[in-house]
């Protein structure tokens, strides 16, 4: 079997953001402000810090206002929900991120609660969940969105295809499996307690890896020609000499190359789609904020 076709996320998502750019300046013709998105950063977490300055950076390249909260890690929960109730009645912001994981005295969940669903562009309130579950419109968790939309320009219809998804995360493999599921594929959920993983794996025309251990989805695993979304990303330990360990995802990427027709890289596949989306999110949520029709050929 010849090589498996590299699905290159960094230029679907390059693309992706030209098109939120293209609407978000349309929103600001339509109502005379640009769509905001509003990110609180609480504490000095290495990696959310790094996470804020590429969510900053791209909101402005896609002509969007940003709102940046830098709070102390040792702010009270009281003070952090008194923000985002002041960020839900601002009409200015249109989308809310609360960056995670939080210090451990504050409470995510009642934190992602207070946020207004209709400026959670994370997708992770509870009512954004639901709506996703009955299929009404709402908001749908940035990473899974982004694999999905991998999948159908890759795929085109879904109608009928075998889908596993491995991982059951809130964040990721419950909605992943919902929205595969709303595309009419068959979908199994499967995780550290599954019962012959490798065999529920072969069955699959389509494998989302979302387990968070290092290349744990082996070649043997995959059925010949499957499309296979590889949302991991896991740093090695480095090599004798080496500063860093290399980035890799949650399956075998050089061995799955010779069985699977197509397959996310890692670095460069699934992950540039997740601030993409966030931003198409976002400007989704100024239109609907503001009572606006999306235009024709949207995001």
């Amino acid at each position: 079997m010849s090589e498996a076709q590299v699905i290159d996320g960094k230029a679907f998502a390059a693309k992706l953001r030209e098109r939120v750019g293209e609407q978000a300046a349309k929103f600001e013709a339509a109502s005379g402000r640009k769509a905001g998105l509003a990110v609180v950063l609480v504490g000095e977490d290495p990696a959310s810090q790094v996470y804020v300055r590429s969510k900053h950076k791209a909101t402005v390249a896609a002509g969007m206002e940003s709102f940046e909260h830098r709070l102390p890690a040792d702010t009270s929960e009281a003070d952090l929900l008194a923000l985002v109730e002041q960020l839900n009645v601002d009409p200015a912001v249109d989308g809310i991120l609360v960056q995670l994981p939080l210090p451990d005295h504050l409470d995510e969940q009642a934190v992602i609660a207070a946020i207004s669903p209709d400026k959670d562009v994370d997708g992770f309130h509870v009512t954004n969940a639901g709506r996703l579950a009955v299929g009404q419109s709402g908001f749908v968790p940035c990473t899974p969105l982004g694999c999905m939309m991998l999948l159908t320009d890759r795929l085109g219809d879904l109608s009928g295809l075998e889908a596993v998804v491995i991982g059951r995360s809130n964040i990721v493999g419950k909605p992943m499996a919902q929205l595969l599921l709303d595309a009419n594929a068959t979908v199994t959920i499967a995780h550290s307690r599954t019962k012959d993983l490798p065999g529920v794996v072969k069955r699959a025309d389509i494998v989302v890896a979302a387990v968070g251990r290092a290349e744990m989805v082996k070649a043997e695993w995959l059925k010949d020609g499957a499309t296979v979304i590889d949302v991991g990303i896991n740093r090695l330990p480095p090599a004798e000499g080496a500063d860093k360990g290399r980035l890799v995802g949650d399956v075998d990427y050089a061995g799955a190359q010779g069985v699977a027709g197509a397959i996310t890289p890692v670095p460069g596949g699934v992950g540039p789609m997740t601030i993409a989306v966030l931003l198409r999110n976002t400007v989704v949520a100024a239109f609907r904020n503001e009572g606006l029709d999306l235009p024709e050929g949207t995001i």
